[in-house]
């Protein structure tokens, strides 16, 4: 029985490419023990035994706490982002993981991963850079480093963690910010579960920054790396076998687009490219491909809008009132009839991206489950600062003005914790 537990998280449709990615890994290290993290509902009519990972993680085994309210608040892409701490926490204190791997789905291993695991037996989390050389064109710095300013330095379509406490600890960290704050609100400083990954170099002890070339290449990362083909046909980065390639963004075509830029036409990642799309275009029509999000609608077909979650999400009282949202008698009654006397502009196709905007301009802690408790100690330090200082209490109600006039009492409310 291997030490070594590697997992991926996606939602049914995206099972065809975990499968391949799964195959990638089976080819190179057969004795890994391969996870599912199951962004959706088990279906008693689908049979995944016969799939190429040994255990599947759906969300409701994970003990997230009021776990329906809470998958309620995210869009596809955001639950399978959310739920890989929760995950990874659980995979760590199996009683016989020593190491842990992600992966994300639309990644594919073609080459052993033996340095990986080598650098856990010194350190206690492994990291991949974007990019681990300097831009050296201005477009590119645009494109690229930028570009990771926004969305964080660290990849999160890789992370390897080892069975320590200080690995423990940073899976639980993680998992309380997520729990929270797993939404892409790059104005606010959050893309999904990526941004708070800036931090872990300065919180935990002993993490390892993978430089090598060879790992997480992708359409980031093309144009400060020498990609080619061997004489036996294997992939090479700068010089070195090709580890495992991202082919983020592949199905809206933007990965294509960015990789023939940032190669320069290189023929070896055309190649690449091409043939990553040929083995893609048969999944699709696998019936899993198919299959519709379980969180996608309510319990009478419905469709959930981005609107509603986001209402949800910011609403602890609504979250009190509805703890399970995706029953069609509940929170939905009240959307339809309630929703449009509070959030009219949400109602109307041509100011709803406007009004959305504007409720979600403000960072808040988000899904509560219902609980929210005003900090009081922290009032009364501000009602007396205000007392004492003119500047201070002038200040504050100018704020409190701006709430109230851009927000409505609710505003006031949700900073109150009420």
């Amino acid at each position: 029985m291997s030490d070594i537990h590697v997992f991926t998280s996606a939602a049914f449709n995206y099972i065809p490419k975990v499968r391949m990615l799964f195959q990638s890994i089976r080819k190179h290290h057969p004795e890994w023990k391969l996870h599912l993290a199951l962004a959706d509902e088990l279906r008693p009519h689908i049979d995944l035994s016969q799939e190429p990972f040994d255990q599947v993680w759906a969300v409701a085994d994970l003990e997230i706490p009021d776990w329906k309210g809470w998958a309620y608040c995210h869009t596809i892409v955001e639950l399978a982002t959310a739920i890989k701490p929760f995950v990874l926490g659980r995979l760590l204190d199996l009683p016989d993981a020593k190491k842990v791997i992600y992966l994300d789905p639309d990644t594919v291993a073609f080459s052993p991963l033996d340095d990986i695991i080598e650098a856990l037996d010194s350190a206690n989390i492994v990291l991949t850079p974007h990019q681990t050389k300097p831009e050296t064109s201005l477009p590119a710095v645009i494109d690229n480093e930028i570009c990771s300013l926004k969305h964080g330095i660290y990849n999160l379509g890789f992370v390897a963690v080892a069975a320590t406490d200080v690995g423990r600890a940073f899976a639980a960290w993680w998992g309380e910010r997520i729990y929270h704050f797993c939404r892409a609100d790059i104005p606010n400083g959050l893309f999904t579960d990526q941004r708070w990954i800036d931090l872990v170099p300065a919180f935990f002890t002993d993490v390892a920054i993978m430089r090598s070339s060879r790992h997480n290449v992708a359409t980031w990362n093309l144009t400060t790396r020498e990609f080619s083909i061997s004489e036996d046909g294997q992939y090479l980065v700068d010089g070195e076998p090709l580890g495992f390639y991202h082919f983020t963004g592949f199905d809206s075509g933007a990965h294509r687009i960015m990789a023939a830029k940032n190669s320069r036409d290189n023929a070896s990642v055309k190649k690449l490219v091409d043939w990553y799309d040929h083995e893609t275009a048969a999944l699709a029509h696998d019936p899993l491909a198919k299959e519709r999000w379980a969180y996608g609608s309510y319990s009478d077909g419905t469709p959930i809008g981005k609107a509603e979650r986001l209402v949800y999400r910011e609403r602890v009282d609504l979250q009190r009132a509805y703890p399970d949202p995706f029953d069609a008698t509940g929170y939905l009654v009240w959307w339809r009839q309630q929703g449009k006397v509070e959030y009219p502009g949400l109602f109307d196709e041509a100011t709803r991206e406007q009004a959305m905007g504007k409720l979600s301009s403000v960072l808040t802690p988000g899904y509560r489950g219902g609980n929210a408790e005003v900090d009081w100690q922290r009032m009364r330090s501000l009602m007396r600062q205000s007392l004492t200082q003119p500047r201070t209490a002038l200040a504050l109600g100018k704020r409190s003005w701006e709430i109230l006039r851009n927000e409505g009492v609710a505003g006031i409310k949700r900073r109150l914790g009420g």
